[in-house]
Order: C-alpha cells, then sequence, then structure tokens
C-alpha cells in the first residue's frame, strides 16, 4: 500500500463540478492498494499517517502531528500509485488491486482515520472521474509504502 501525504493548507476534490469534500490544513492523502495488500498494511499506513510530525510547531520546527494541530484529512482512492514504469512508456498497473479489495481497504482506511483523530475524514467517490485542487503547505510531501517501511 503506497499513501502520498501532502501537507495542505487547504484541498479540495470535485465531481462533475460539484464539491465532494474539502479540507483546511493537514493532509491531503493519495492512497493506492496493492494486490497483497491487507489489513496490516492498513494499520501501518493509518497509525504513520496519524503520528508524522511534519506541522510547525511555535519555533516553526517540524514537530507536531496532525492531531496536534487539529488538523483534518481528505482520502481519495488513487490506483495509479501502484504503476510499474519498468518497462517501456506505457504503465502498467497489474499490481493495483482488484476494484472490490482495493474499495474494500479504503473503506476501512476511512473508517480507522476517522476513528485515530476522532473526526470525520472527507474523502473522494471510489472509482470516480475526480479533480482535486491543492495547496500544498511547504511544500510537505511523504510518500509511505507499507511494503518499503524506509
Amino acid at each position: 500500500m503506497i499513501a502520498v501525504l501532502q501537507r495542505v493548507s487547504e484541498a479540495s476534490v470535485r465531481i462533475d463540478g460539484r464539491v465532494q469534500g474539502e479540507i483546511k490544513q493537514g493532509f491531503l492523502v493519495l492512497l493506492g492498494v496493492a494486490q497483497d495488500d491487507d489489513e496490516s498494511d492498513l494499520e501501518w499506513i493509518c497509525k504513520k499517517t496519524v503520528g508524522m510530525r511534519v506541522f510547525s510547531d511555535e519555533e516553526g520546527k517540524m514537530n507536531l502531528n496532525i492531531e496536534q494541530v487539529n488538523g483534518n484529512v481528505l482520502l481519495v482512492s488513487q490506483f495509479t500509485l501502484q504503476a510499474s514504469t519498468k518497462k517501456g512508456n506505457r504503465p502498467s498497473f497489474i499490481e493495483a488491486a482488484k476494484p472490490e479489495l482495493a474499495n474494500a481497504l479504503y473503506t476501512q482506511a476511512i473508517q480507522e482515520l476517522s476513528e485515530q483523530l476522532g473526526k470525520k475524514v472527507e474523502t473522494g467517490v471510489f472509482g470516480a472521474d475526480m479533480k482535486i485542487s491543492l495547496i500544498n503547505d511547504g511544500p510537505v510531501t511523504i510518500i509511505l509504502d507499507s511494503k518499503n517501511k524506509k
């Protein structure tokens, strides 16, 4: 499972011109589920997301996590994070989970993050054509990979 965390001052997702989800300060999280992912991958990604200390403290140092700044999460499923670009110029998505598994783990991630944060997680719509807008704060972008925990 791959998650791209973007620290944002605001972010939104639109579908057919209508706002589906939007947040102010927090994380826009793009989540890519692989075919061999399970609940342990999900738990690791969610725990790391909530615990990631990339928000500024009173001295301007990245020392606070999303809970400490009362931040929000906008979670968007993005299978293209599982693209293999090893051969040629056309990406292969063979490693991406089938929609049934990906949607189940995406839905579970919404619930898990919501429980850990004690608030609603804003979302996109699984499988929809979405337009995402964000103001990346910093910029700060962190990539989490549950199979390569570096």
